[in-house]
């Protein structure tokens, strides 16, 4: 995909490609092949009930795939993706002490309109010998998936570029919500919710209830694409994933949404502005 001995530099081959340079330097973590393979399953029982903690987890991957293994490397693979059972616990998202963190804004608050409140999130997504992670920003009222990207590491640098790109297009929410997780709460994604003069929202401890809508996209990701697709390299899982993303918001209705697609709601706040 990016040719060392080309003529055109690295960074412009990235660039006309749309992808980081990190994705070019970047060197396999080590994993082998088995480990791949208990991360996947450990996933989609995840995926399948979030509320399993590492000892279910445990249980579940030797009751259904008969795989044992031992709850410190159950943990282990958690961290690895990136996921923690729903319940308050003693370790969650993996946070920074010197970060700000903000109250959660949402608690009872009935969602009316587009560009209300919007919602960011991390997902592991796996691949044929590797994974990758997905992050993407969603609106709540129309379920609109408003940017997206993919990264090698959790840092983080795609997180911002998701969020630079929905502003850009689409303008700016009342209160954007995330989890406490680093990215999020870092002082570079801060400031560009601050100087838009956007309302911070973060969700309680071991809470992606609080984050429901995008934690329903991941699991609608996962069982009507990734799961069937197994994507084997990163430019297969972007394309792939470019062509869900366009069939989610203009071609998948939602009931929650009296059977419309997310880009119906969505753009009709501005036909009516028209009409008006």
């Amino acid at each position: 995909m990016v040719e060392k001995e080309s003529n055109i530099s690295i960074s412009k081959q990235c660039r006309m490609l749309d992808l980081p340079r990190s994705f070019y330097y970047y060197q396999p973590v080590g994993l082998s092949l088995e480990d791949l393979e208990i991360l996947n399953k450990i996933d989609e029982l995840y995926t399948e009930d979030p509320t399993r903690g590492y000892r279910r987890l445990k249980a579940m991957l030797n009751k259904k795939f008969n795989i044992n293994v031992g709850k410190n490397k159950v943990k282990k693979y958690m961290n690895i993706i990136g996921i923690q059972a729903i319940y308050p616990k003693k370790k969650t998202t993996i946070t920074n002490i010197e970060h700000v963190k903000y109250p959660y804004l949402l608690r009872g608050v009935e969602i009316k309109r587009v560009n209300q409140v919007w919602s960011m999130d991390i997902t592991y997504i796996r691949l044929k010998k590797g994974f990758v992670y997905l992050t993407a920003i969603i609106d709540w009222h129309s379920r609109y998936v408003l940017s997206w990207r993919l990264s090698i590491t959790m840092d983080k640098q795609f997180c911002l570029e998701a969020l630079e790109e929905a502003i850009e297009k689409y303008g700016t929410p009342e209160i954007f919500n995330t989890d406490q997780g680093s990215q999020f709460t870092s002082k570079e994604f801060t400031e560009i919710l601050k100087k838009n003069n956007i309302r911070i929202s973060m969700d309680g401890k071991g809470r992606a209830l609080d984050n429901i809508f995008i934690e329903r996209l991941w699991r609608t990701v996962k069982y009507e694409d990734v799961y069937i697709k197994d994507y084997q390299t990163v430019s297969e899982c972007k394309k792939g994933l470019k062509n869900f993303f366009e069939r989610y918001n203009n071609k998948r209705e939602h009931q929650s949404l009296d059977y419309q697609y997310p880009s119906e709601v969505y753009f009709k706040k501005e036909e009516l502005e028209k009409v008006g």
